[in-house]
């Protein structure tokens, strides 16, 4: 069993550092876990103190977490385990950064929400957003970190958390 342990990270450990910890760490506690509710809860607490262990502004980031498809409406996201200030409860398709990323099912980069056409000022203080869209054949999951302007290795979480069944 994975020990609360593994959401430290050492002083000065470098973005690279922090994203492989985050990968092994998120990989052990999956082993033996299949909700998708426990895993993404574990994975959003896992980013978020990887991103406070690292050097300004990485470590200014104000929310780390997920949004899932609506059971009820396929066109709609609903807010799923995060860390950080409250969000969005829904977010249509097409409609602000996590929108248009779960729409065009591509990654959003967002340096500056301020001139992103449909942002959603869930929080004022986001100056910028970076949205993954994890689509696996049954689930969609964003992960977004508003504050966190680069995520080197999406690829590597994005692929590890699609060939995950979240309904095991």
């Amino acid at each position: 069993m994975v020990h609360a342990d593994a959401s430290n990270f050492h002083a000065g450990v470098t973005k690279q550092e922090a994203y492989a910890q985050v990968y092994e760490q998120a990989e052990a506690l999956f082993e033996s876990q299949r909700n998708w509710v426990c895993n993404l809860a574990n994975t959003a607490s896992l980013l978020w103190h990887a991103y406070k262990s690292l050097p300004n502004p990485s470590n200014q980031v104000n929310w780390a977490g997920f949004y899932v498809l609506s059971p009820g409406n396929p066109r709609q996201l609903i807010l799923g385990p995060f860390q950080g200030k409250v969000a969005c409860q829904t977010i249509a398709f097409g409609r602000g950064v996590c929108g248009t990323a779960a729409s065009t099912a591509q990654t959003q980069l967002v340096e500056d929400v301020e001139v992103f056409p449909g942002h959603i000022a869930c929080d004022s203080e986001s100056a910028s957003e970076i949205v993954v869209p994890v689509v696996s054949d049954r689930k969609d999951e964003m992960i977004e970190t508003s504050g966190e302007r680069y995520f080197p290795h999406p690829g590597k979480v994005k692929t590890f958390l699609a060939r995950r069944d979240p309904q095991k």
